[in-house]
């Protein structure tokens, strides 16, 4: 057998052509590498006296950048791997011969994650980019001194570290002999010497990717101020998550960091996502990094809490990863609060203090402290910190010097000698990571090593403790019963306008616990009682419709059968433990019923049972919004034969009966039946529809105003996902044939942040062509027309600023030539607003000659201009 082929998990799969000397690892979702070394893919070897690892030299990307939700590519760690851990990079070693690490993929995939690793390299890359966070000039000049440092003296393209083959609807060869091609979506065939197999990365509507390691569940216990401990490994830990920390106060949760697996340790903890409050960010390393998405999955806006500097480096590597808009990218999903560098920062009584700490990327240390008793109580985080003896070799004497001078080396000795009442440190030592001997004379009453794998040494174990999954340091207890008080303000939210003794009626019950595994309701059954989750997450499931929902904190589970008389439609399952407020069906239902509000629900029920049997709106959805999305919601029937006009897509309309054919370009995509959505290009992300929509028998849909949704993190995210999906689906079926205008490598600036300005363009461009061939009234069209005048705007403005930023020699000119395609834009759309019609081919002909020619002329000049300058 020469291919070898192995399932390392979900998603992930190993081939190996041992003759090719070609090992490709199929898949890379957060923690490929600690799947690989937990099969043995991965081992410490001797090379001529050098001991070094084993290990992938390929990686196969997903076709789709996110799968049910999950970041499906994510290369920053195997890739460090092959250079450093197998020693692909290093001067002198024995495995440095000149071969790069390879990515293989789609041209759009293999580009993102090409911007995605630049950014986790080396984050903010120049002084100008530091200074737009409001860092002074000087300042951000000693900023970028100690990043060439790490560095090596310069920020390298990924292009030098790497090497890539596209794969799209051709051949790839990645060796010798070695030919790969698609099949379908994600779906790929590797053949080599008459032999073939085919590698599957797609995951089953009910799949999520594997946690390299099992977690068990633990009981969530509040307290007033507490951390609790959700990983002390690091990276390559194949035994524990990545450090970090979740402080409770006042009743707020508070996660330090978001790493991989972060759905997985929240569960095993027993908190749903929906019981986050915020997250303190110290830096966007992808163990840091990585689970950040997994809060974008919430029924609410989590607040985030990082400085501008740490911020921006997040919003810039996010943004590479989902070839989105960096400004759009956080503030769209997360209430953002930018934290003052080395203040301290009241976050509603909780105090925290950023403090600069010296690493490859933008990092913060944070200080957290609480009054109390006759002073505070203290919590010091320090992930990532540099061990002294590393940083005291980077201390120069001359400013022009890449490093830091003797008065910042002075300055983060004393930063990381602070005391606190526990304190957590890094000591994963290397080139980037701390030593447990620098904090042996610290006084904190409590430290706690982590950010390493494996097991303290013994003069380590003489410094500091070790912290277990899911245990805690208590720093002040709780005194009062923080629980109920939240089962209270989700029952108000729940029976709005009901008296506060019925609703203490209800609250005079149970809080109980249910075991993680246990099914409490199933599909069919009636409720005798109706449960109020409070902790915990419940799996919602119906396989024969493939509802599979994932319900946290605020759901109230079998009212709607209790107030029908109706079974259950559901199964539900605790999928860790939970802890739910328990009472009587009979008591649930004569309090509605005093109050005036059963009329009023029943005559939701059937909706509300719609909306939740929705993939888009089957989990997450707080009650208010739920309720305000009923009250909104308006049905629409489309006879058969219509073509649903542009007025009803910009709303998001939920297919209730019937069925949609989706077109575009004379090519039928695909048909929507029930259930299935459309119109959220529209309704939530601003954009015209590239998309004809006829409906091929009666159809009737629920329309819901974007304005009710934008704001739900979770729908947000599943619209952006099959957006996502759809756009690029209609890009592939059709470039090829002509039909609509399609983004080629060539158009690239190099200028991340702009090729996606130009995509952006592109895209708006075909819905104006899709428009013109469909469009009969002509509103679609000068809606899409209108559309990309305002963003042609928006991009020019960016472009300009880009260009004043760095100081671009020829920003005058290329200003004057915007004014010039800006007068041309608008005299063609005057004309079109007094009645001229143009053909779709003299529309495309002036959309390519007015601004295709300009990318490929102007800015790929000031294109070239910023990457000599390290922007890209």
């Amino acid at each position: 057998m020469k291919i070898r082929n192995i399932q390392v998990a979900r998603g992930i799969h190993w081939v190996e052509i041992q003759e090719a000397d070609l090992r490709i690892l199929c898949g890379c979702p957060a923690d490929s590498v600690k799947h690989l070394i937990k099969r043995g893919l991965i081992l410490s070897q001797e090379v001529q006296g050098v001991v070094c690892e084993t290990g992938p030299n390929a990686i196969l990307l997903s076709d789709l950048a996110l799968q049910n939700g999950e970041l499906a590519n994510l290369a920053e760690f195997p890739v460090l791997q092959m250079l450093y851990k197998q020693g692909m990079i290093l001067p002198g070693h024995p495995n440095n011969t000149g071969k790069k690490p390879m990515l293989i993929g789609l041209p759009e995939q293999v580009s993102a994650q090409m911007r995605y690793i630049y950014r986790g390299n080396y984050g903010l890359i120049s002084k100008e980019e530091i200074m737009q966070t409001g860092v002074a000039e000087a300042e951000a000049e000693e900023m970028m001194r100690l990043k060439l440092k790490f560095a090596f003296g310069r920020i390298q393209p990924t292009e030098e570290l790497l090497e890539w083959r596209m794969i799209d609807n051709d051949l790839a060869e990645p060796a010798p002999g070695v030919l790969l091609r698609r099949l379908e979506t994600n779906v790929f065939e590797i053949s080599f010497a008459g032999e073939t197999v085919v590698i599957d990365l797609n995951l089953a509507p009910d799949e999520t990717y594997e946690s390299a390691y099992p977690l068990g569940f633990r009981r969530y216990d509040p307290e007033y101020f507490s951390v609790i401990h959700s990983g002390e490994g690091d990276g390559w830990d194949v035994s524990r998550p990545s450090m970090s920390s979740i402080l409770t106060y006042q009743g707020r949760l508070y996660l330090i960091d978001a790493g991989p697996n972060l759905a997985h340790i929240l569960a095993a903890l027993g908190i749903g996502i929906d019981q986050v409050d915020g997250i303190f960010h110290t830096h966007a390393h992808d163990d840091h990094f990585a689970g950040l998405t997994a809060l974008m999955r919430s029924g609410h806006r989590i607040r985030y809490f990082a400085t501008p500097l740490v911020r921006s480096t997040v919003a810039k590597k996010l943004s590479a990863l989902l070839d989105a808009e960096e400004d759009h990218v956080i503030h769209d999903y997360f209430k953002v609060h930018d934290l003052a560098l080395g203040q301290w920062n009241d976050i509603d009584g909780l105090e925290v203090k950023p403090v600069f700490s010296p690493h490859p990327v933008e990092t913060t240390l944070f200080m957290f402290r609480a009054l109390w008793g006759d002073g505070y109580r203290s919590y010091g985080h320090f992930a990532d910190v540099v061990s002294l003896d590393v940083l005291k070799g980077m201390v120069v004497s001359g400013p022009a010097l890449p490093g830091l001078s003797q008065e910042m080396f002075e300055a983060v000795k004393s930063a990381y000698l602070v005391p606190a009442d526990v304190k957590k440190i890094d000591v994963g030592g290397g080139l980037i990571h701390g030593a447990a001997k620098d904090f042996k004379s610290d006084s904190s009453g409590r430290i706690l090593l982590a950010h390493r794998a494996g097991d303290l040494t013994p003069e380590e174990k003489e410094i500091g403790s070790s912290a277990a999954f899911g245990t805690s340091d208590v720093l002040i207890q709780g005194q009062s019963e923080g629980l109920r008080r939240f089962a209270y303000a989700l029952l108000e939210k729940h029976l709005v306008g009901v008296p506060v003794q019925h609703l203490r009626t209800l609250l005079n019950h149970a809080v109980v616990e249910i075991n993680p595994g246990a099914i409490f309701l199933k599909e069919g059954e009636m409720p005798g009682e109706i449960i109020l989750i409070l902790s915990g997450i419940v799996e919602k499931i119906r396989t024969r419709d493939g509802i599979f929902a994932a319900l946290s904190a605020g759901a109230l589970i079998g009212s709607i059968s209790a107030l029908t008389g109706h079974s259950s439609h559901h199964t539900y399952r605790a999928a860790s433990f939970v802890q739910a407020l328990r009472f009587p069906a009979s008591l649930f239902v004569e309090i509605v019923r005093r109050n005036g509000l059963l009329d009023r629900m029943q005559n939701s029920f059937d909706l509300r049972a719609f909306l939740e049997a929705t993939n888009i709106l089957g989990e997450g959805i707080p009650a208010v919004t739920m309720h305000h999305m009923i009250e909104g919601a308006k049905t629409h029937r489309f006879e058969a034969g219509t073509v649903i006009p542009s007025e009803d897509l910009d709303t998001l309309n939920l297919i209730r009966k019937g069925r949609v054919e989706r077109s575009a370009g004379g090519v039928v995509l695909d048909v929507l039946e029930r259930f299935d959505h459309f119109g959220e290009e529209e309704a939530i992300f601003k954009v015209p529809c590239q998309f004809r929509l006829t409906a091929l028998e009666a159809t009737d849909v629920i329309q819901i105003q974007g304005s009710l949704l934008a704001d739900v993190p979770i729908v947000r995210w599943k619209l952006f996902e099959s957006y996502q999906r759809r756009t690029k689906q209609i890009s592939h079926l059709l470039s090829a044939k002509g039909s609509f205008i399609n983004w080629r490598d060539t158009f690239s600036v190099r200028i991340a942040h702009m090729d996606m300005h130009h995509k952006k363009l592109i895209e708006i461009g075909n819905a104006v062509l899709e428009n013109l061939r469909t469009d009969k009234r002509g509103v679609a069209t000068m809606r899409a027309l209108d559309a990309l005048a305002d963003y042609v705007h928006y991009h020019f403005d960016a472009e300009e600023e880009l260009m004043d930023l760095y100081a671009y020699p020829g920003a005058a000119q290329h200003k004057e030539r915007h004014r010039e395609l800006t007068l041309q834009a608008h005299d063609y759309l005057k004309r079109i607003h007094t009645g001229e019609k143009p053909s779709e081919a003299e529309f495309r002909h002036f959309f390519e000659s007015w601004l295709i020619h300009h990318i490929l002329g102007e800015d790929k000049n000031y294109g070239a201009y910023l990457n000599s300058r390290g922007v890209f």
